[in-house]
């Protein structure tokens, strides 16, 4: 089956703008202050401090809930090739899950605590048994976990707002100290000995993993991601809905004491990623930066790859065991370093597809998922 050039390209977008949110991580250490409003500093006090926040206002959330949207998508596109081949539907799909489960365990493990791959394997195995069911069905499903979202983010909400803490976590000094000066091997052993701490964020987005994995299947059902002119005044529809309603709803990153910086990560961002799939979407049918888009979705073609990749490379620029830039950067030190692993990530994908069909991780994959998928007489296959 033909690869659809919009699917790869918003992958690559997806990809590099989780990196946009996750850098600030790396660079500051696992100080989850940084990432949310701090009270002590708020983001009007100096210029690096709004960078910061633009940064975070434009990719914060957004680009994760895009990520999710296109597992949906993608889980989709595999249900209808299950059918199309006679295939019992949810059948080899469930062992995707687990090997996902396993990188996302060994990822955790090894590189980053803050991983998403294992919540979109228990999610996946959860909606690959309602995925093939009606479309009120799916509706229905897509309402309840919606809803159990959205009162568990408004209740802390609410309790934040109440609070004079604001969003401020307690603890950080230690993860600091440790990813500041520890060795690669104390900071395995931290998370391994923190799993359920590190692991409650994974849990809690369960449901709003469930609820944008059904909308992205529903999405590809509705051909909005193919190149029918039906389907490019569906992306616009999505992309007026979404930048109209997205944009204020995500301005509330600026109320003071970053009460509300969990509402819009968890809630305001996944309304605007609908206006980002369609401003993607619009701009690639326009022939806009064709280069760019080109790399990207180069990008989106080796997407595990690559999220592996741009994680390890922070963590060597940032950790202490690595070049040790970590602590307290300036933004525009990150900025940097998010654009120059953007870059070789380019480089790499562009590289390696020159000469083989698969990136290296999904080469993998295919191989201990014992895909039928057949190679391309072109190109040799990476050892």
């Amino acid at each position: 089956m033909k690869r659809i050039v919009l699917l790869d390209v918003l992958r690559g977008f997806a990809i590099i703008g989780t990196l946009g949110t996750n850098i600030w991580l790396f660079a500051y250490l696992g100080n989850l202050n940084k990432m949310f409003g701090d009270p002590l500093q708020p983001w009007w006090a100096t210029g690096d401090r709004i960078l910061q926040t633009l940064m975070l206002l434009l990719v914060n959330g957004k680009f994760l809930g895009l990520l999710t949207l296109l597992f949906g998508a993608g889980m989709e596109l595999k249900r209808q090739k299950a059918l199309r081949k006679g295939y019992t539907w949810p059948g080899i799909y469930i062992w995707t899950c687990v090997l996902l489960f396993i990188d996302g365990l060994l990822h955790y493990t090894l590189v980053m605590e803050y991983d998403v791959l294992m919540s979109y394997a228990i999610t996946g195995i959860m909606v690959s048994f309602i995925i093939h069911r009606s479309r009120r069905f799916i509706l229905i499903i897509m309402g309840i976990m919606g809803s159990i979202h959205f009162i568990g983010v408004g209740g802390i909400t609410a309790l934040l707002a109440l609070s004079e803490s604001g969003s401020s976590f307690n603890g950080m000094e230690i993860i600091t100290q440790l990813y500041a000066a520890g060795t690669w091997w104390e900071q395995v052993l931290f998370r391994l000995s923190n799993f359920v701490f590190f692991r409650t964020e994974s849990i809690a987005i369960i449901p709003l993993n469930i609820f944008l994995f059904l909308f992205g299947a529903l999405l590809m059902r509705a051909g909005v991601f193919s190149d029918h002119p039906s389907a490019r005044r569906k992306r616009r529809k999505l992309m007026n809905i979404g930048l109209a309603a997205g944009i204020p709803l995500n301005l509330l990153l600026l109320i003071p004491g970053g009460m509300m910086d969990l509402f819009v990560r968890y809630i305001s961002a996944p309304v605007l990623t609908l206006g980002y799939l369609g401003l993607i979407a619009y701009l690639l049918e326009k022939n806009t930066l064709p280069r760019l888009f080109e790399r990207l979705g180069e990008i989106g073609k080796m997407a595990l790859s690559c999220y592996i990749l741009q994680n390890i490379l922070a963590s060597v620029l940032f950790y202490g065991w690595g070049l040790g830039l970590g602590g307290h950067p300036s933004s525009l030190l990150v900025l940097s370093m998010w654009a120059g692993i953007c870059i070789l990530m380019m480089l790499f994908s562009h590289v390696w597809l020159r000469q083989f069909s698969l990136g290296p991780v999904e080469w993998l994959w295919r191989k201990l998922s014992i895909s039928p998928a057949a190679k391309h007489p072109s190109r040799s296959e990476p050892m």
